[in-house]
Parts: structure tokens; sequence; C-alpha cells
């Protein structure tokens, strides 16, 4: 059994234990849900070597170098085991990890930092549940002058502002919702829009509308509700079944790439994947980001 779906077993009986157990257990099984739908394992597993789940390792090849990504089992000397939830939250919310150092934005921290305050303690929860492994970090290999970390001083000023999402007033709550999943959780602009010269996200006029140059030098699809390059075609229905299937209207199958991250999706209560359909759906139509 995954260890996520592991944890969102225990739920049923999270109330039959004493309160405060009760609490931990229910905390646990929301961030198993959260850990599958933001498609951690992933990012955090490199299953191309065999390594241990979670224990970091996977290449991510980009044109700033290559990124491995860290260990984050609850390894005290390796991976996460001696953060608190503080140094968690620092690293999601402000993108710092626990040593003070800035974070490169190849880690989604600028989705997270949308998250909720509950929803990063829940996901911090089901993380220190899970089994140690001390496998040691790879160093990155960067490209310079990009390897000089005090240059992300200056691009956090450009084009991050740490802050958690805040609903918009005019907005059902089943598109607020949606919106939260895309963009904090789910975390679907960092692979589905474009990005400048120095890896920041175009948001705005962008938003959405694919990215030619997307995860280890994949096209990412446009996902805006453009007829001719889009998913316009696609109705709120159709959105929700390829969160689902992993099928699209047509009957084809996504990418490997969306195909990990539908394994997070198909989880989804149907009322959370309806809400990322009406997101998405409501989106102004764009013409997909064409290659440089």
């Amino acid at each position: 059994m995954k260890p996520w779906l592991a944890a969102i077993a225990v739920l049923p009986f999270a109330f039959a234990a004493s309160p405060a157990r009760a609490a931990d257990d229910a905390a646990i099984a929301r961030g198993a849900y959260l850990f599958a739908v933001a498609d951690c394992t992933t990012c955090h597993t490199d299953v191309k070597n065999h390594g241990a789940p979670l224990a970091g390792g996977r290449a991510l090849v980009t044109e700033f170098g290559t990124f491995y990504t860290p260990n984050i089992t609850p390894d005290p000397a390796n991976g996460i085991g001696r953060w608190s939830l503080a140094d968690f939250a620092r690293a999601l919310r402000d993108g710092i990890r626990r040593d003070g150092v800035y974070l490169y934005p190849v880690f989604p921290f600028t989705s997270y930092s949308g998250m909720t305050d509950n929803d990063i303690a829940d996901l911090y929860a089901y993380l220190m549940m899970q089994k140690p492994d001390p496998t040691v970090n790879k160093p990155d290999d960067i490209k310079f002058p990009f390897a000089f970390r005090p240059l992300l001083i200056v691009w956090r000023m450009l084009y991050f502002t740490p802050e958690p999402l805040q609903p918009v007033a005019d907005k059902s709550a089943e598109w607020n919702r949606g919106r939260y999943l895309s963009e904090a959780v789910v975390h679907c602009q960092e692979c589905h829009s474009p990005r400048n010269v120095l890896g920041a996200v175009k948001n705005g006029a962008h938003a959405y509308a694919g990215n030619p140059n997307g995860p280890d030098r994949l096209r990412s699809s446009n996902i805006t509700p453009d007829k001719d390059t889009g998913i316009g075609a696609w109705s709120v229905a159709d959105i929700a079944s390829l969160l689902k299937t992993g099928r699209t209207p047509d009957g084809d199958a996504v990418d490997r790439q969306m195909s990990d991250v539908v394994k997070g999706t198909a989880i989804l209560t149907d009322s959370d994947r309806q809400a990322i359909a009406v997101y998405l759906k409501s989106l102004p139509p764009l013409h997909a980001t064409p290659r440089n």
C-alpha cells in the first residue's frame, strides 16, 4: 500500500482513539490527502535509480542547470527530522530552508506560499510519520552565475511576495476552492505557465497558457479555455474526468508527466475535482505560448 493511502486508511478509526490521538490521526489523514494531490512523491523520489520513497535525488533538468530534489523523510541527519513546524512552514511559505538558505524556485514555494496555516500543519504531521531514510542529498549542478545564491535576494524582490492566498469575495465558495487547489496545492501554474529569462512564472496575461520549456525541457499544454489551442471545447465535466482518469474527452491518455499528476488528483473528492474544473473553465482564453 502506498504511504498516503495508508494514512488515509486510518481516518475511519481516528475517532475511536483518545481525543488527542484522534486529532493527530485526522491531521495525518488530511496531510496525506494534500501530499498526494501536490504530487510530492514524484519530485522527491528518485524512481529512475530505485531511490527510497521521499529520499530525494531526482534530477530536475532546467536551463539553469540540474537540480536534485532533497530528502524530505524525517531522517534527522539528511532529511527534515530536526525541522519544527515553524521550520517547515518557513520553507513552504517563505522559501527559506531551516539553516536560513534561500531555496531556488524550482521548488514551488511561490505556489505553496498560498497554502493555509492549517494545511501546512497537516502536511507536516503526515511527513513526520513517514519512514526515515538516511540517503545523503546530492549537490545541485547549477550554471554560473545562478549558483551564487545571494542573487536570489534580487529575484525575490522582483517576483515573490510570501502570503496565504486570500479568497475573492465576489466569487463562489466552489470557485475559491478550485482556485486554492489549482494555484496553491496542485500548483498548476508551475508547469502550465511560461517562465521568463530568470525563471519566474509569467502570471497575468500568460497564466496557464502552456510552457514550451516545461519540466525536463518538455512542452506543457495550454489549459485555458482557448478553443483553438487550449481546452475551450471541454466542459467542466470533461476537465473533472481527466483529473480522475487521465483521459481526454477524445479518449487519449495524458502524457507521462501529467499521468504522475493524475495519480494525485484521482484521489481528490468529486467536489474538489469539480471545483478545479470550474476554476480552470473561468480563466480568460489565451493562445498557447509559442516556442522562443
